[in-house]
């Protein structure tokens, strides 16, 4: 059996995902800070914690993400574009789109049966649609991005938020406010509007059965119902949805590791 890690370093999160003998051991995840080495070190550090390994018996340790060039202390880096595909194939074997919203970008991934991508498009040019869009037109309303899934259920009137530009969109919000309308109203319509920007991503690649959503924003109940309902089709949705692209990474590593030893 060898224990193999996963570190993945993005825009807003450290994850790192411990696994042995196809079973996930340990995990953690911190918001990260100006120091991603110190970071990356640290994620590793409390998934280990959690597992009451030490140090010396991770065989490989592989980085993604963002910083995945911070994981210093790895043997291997490897994009997320690869590591989400794998990490989802892991949960959901016969996935065939992934998309991931994170905090800074969007990323749609068409994959095959064995977990390879097939094809991808990404939104990397600003943080429109993303983690990061919500969090800041949540905070126009005076309310934590982790309250808006649920409180955006409640809508009866979604209002149409036309911009995904953060800058102009948390103007937009504004100016609902201003005009009486209900915030669960507004939040529907933001995540109304993340979802019509995946969706134009994910068309690119090519829609098809199963669709699994990773990220932090696949955490929002919000978006999650509403990509079901405008894809009419299920959405996977796992409870470790913000580790897949480090279940990748240690997936990729164990590969690795085994591809050299024969």
């Amino acid at each position: 059996m060898t224990l193999v890690a996963g570190v993945d370093i993005g825009s807003t999160t450290a994850k790192c995902v411990l696994i042995e003998n196809g079973k996930i051991l340990g995990k953690s995840l911190a918001p990260v800070g100006v120091e991603l080495v110190k970071d990356a070190e640290r994620s590793l550090e409390q998934a280990l914690a959690e597992t009451g390994r030490g140090r010396g018996e991770v065989a490989v340790v592989t980085g993604t993400g963002y910083g995945r060039f911070k994981v210093t202390f790895g043997q291997y880096t490897v994009t997320e574009i690869g590591c989400h595909a794998k990490g989802a194939h892991f949960l959901f074997p016969a996935t065939r789109v992934v998309l991931d919203i994170g905090g800074q970008d969007t990323k749609a991934i068409k994959i095959n049966e064995k977990g390879e991508v097939v094809d991808f498009a990404m939104n990397d040019k600003c943080a429109a649609g993303t983690g990061r869009f919500l969090d800041v037109c949540a905070g126009a309303l005076g309310l934590d991005v982790s309250e808006i899934g649920s409180l955006s259920l409640g809508a009866r009137h979604p209002v149409k938020v036309t911009n995904t530009c953060t800058v102009f969109a948390e103007s937009e919000v504004s100016s609902y406010v201003s005009r009486g309308k209900e915030a669960k109203d507004i939040l529907a319509g933001l995540n109304a509007s993340v979802v019509s920007r995946s969706l134009s991503l994910m068309q690119r690649v090519g829609i098809e059965p199963e669709v699994t959503f990773t990220g932090g924003v696949s955490r929002n109940e919000g978006v999650v119902r509403t990509l079901g309902y405008r894809l009419k089709l299920p959405v996977n949705v796992s409870p470790l949805s913000q580790y897949v692209g480090a279940i990748g990474a240690a997936l990729h590593g164990l590969e690795r590791k085994e591809a050299t030893a024969t």
